[in-house]
């Protein structure tokens, strides 16, 4: 794939102290994500908020040790391997129970 389309499917999120507070950027590894993956775990997961608060805590994981649960490609990053773990499903938030 060409250089132009490669950078076309790359999603950079805004960095400290930009408006909307904390953003994935803020986690190592994970600033730059493909637009294609961000698309399909939305989704999946279509609330922002949660899905931006499950990669970030799964970048964590990974960049701690965590191994993958997927089998990465040489070239992805922490979050598009967290992303292709949403999409494949192998990773989801925790659901809370509902009270009476």
């Amino acid at each position: 794939m060409a250089n132009a389309q490669c950078s076309s499917r790359i999603v950079a999120f805004p960095g400290p102290g930009s408006p909307g507070g904390k953003s994935l950027s803020q986690v190592k590894g994970s600033a730059d994500m493909r637009s294609d993956l961000v698309e399909e775990a939305s989704k999946v997961i279509p609330e922002t908020p949660v899905l931006i608060n499950l990669v970030s805590a799964r970048v964590k994981q990974l960049n701690t040790g965590r191994p993958p649960l997927i089998k990465p490609d040489p070239r992805m990053g922490a979050s598009d391997v967290a992303l292709t773990e949403i999409i494949e499903g192998k990773i989801a938030p925790e659901q809370k129970e509902e009270e009476d």
